[in-house]
């Protein structure tokens, strides 16, 4: 039986992936996006299967995140009953604010903006899309993409961290939280992943040193975190509910 997949921030690069393993494993899936509509379309147009959709909201506003999973459920007909949480802002040489070099004008505004998008904006769609399980009596899941950096520290871009280390933080307890409803919620924690927003650092000088982190010699692919999420979804994985996978190729080890 098909189930109704949200993945968020769906146009490219892991969230595509995911949005293609879960149509391959034959589930319908509303793909999520903010303003990148002609990817989110070619997204659409890749995946097997028919009765997928296109989402649009801008998780920056807590009142449009909160309504994402309302939307899903009226273009696939039926509530989300796996949600992964893709979307926010990831570390660019733009957004870089280290705290030797920064402003404090510039500190506080990479801190609000991370954290209301990567932070508040999961947050909301993830309460949505579990308060109206709730409220059906329905069994679901929640896949969380984390980072590495939680861990492993970023420290030219902390807020980033930050804003990340509190969805960790948030996937365990409503992995208590949710359990007695039915709702297994894990977190997937990559390290460096080969999508197209990091084409340019692979393809500079220092993209060897950033392969040389792993003993593998290479990143991660989007396909292989893919793969981990479709697994914390099904049903053999119900037991990993609170768990945060690694998926680092033994790039940072944590005891």
């Amino acid at each position: 039986m098909s189930r109704h997949v949200l993945v968020t921030g769906a146009s490219r690069g892991i969230g595509r992936a995911v949005a293609r393993a879960f149509a391959e494993a034959g589930d319908r899936v509303a793909v999520h996006v903010r303003s990148a509509v002609d990817e989110g379309e070619a997204t659409l147009a890749s995946l097997r299967g028919t009765g997928h959709a296109l989402v649009r909201a801008d998780l920056g506003d807590a009142a449009e995140a909160a309504e994402l999973p309302a939307r899903a459920e009226e273009a696939l007909g039926a509530p989300v009953s796996v949600l992964v949480n893709n979307a926010g802002i990831a570390t660019t040489p733009s957004l870089q604010h280290p705290p030797a070099t920064t402003s404090a004008q510039e500190w506080q505004r990479s801190w609000e903006t991370y954290l209301r998008i990567n932070t508040l904006g999961t947050a909301m769609v993830t309460h949505a899309m579990t308060a109206r399980l709730v409220e059906l009596g329905r069994p679901g899941r929640v896949i969380t993409i984390g980072t590495r950096g939680v861990h492993r520290g970023e420290p030219d871009f902390p807020a980033y961290a930050a804003s990340k280390a509190a969805l960790h933080s948030m996937d365990a307890s409503l992995a208590v939280a949710l359990a007695p409803h039915d709702i297994a919620v894990a977190t997937v924690s990559p390290g460096f992943v080969d999508t197209q927003r990091v084409a340019d650092r692979l393809d500079s000088p220092a993209g060897e040193a950033i392969r040389g982190d792993s003993p593998f010699g290479r990143v991660g692919r989007p396909e292989e975190v893919a793969s981990a999420v479709l697994w914390l979804a099904s049903p053999d994985a119900v037991w990993a509910s609170g768990a945060t996978l690694d998926l680092n190729g033994a790039s940072h080890l944590r005891p």
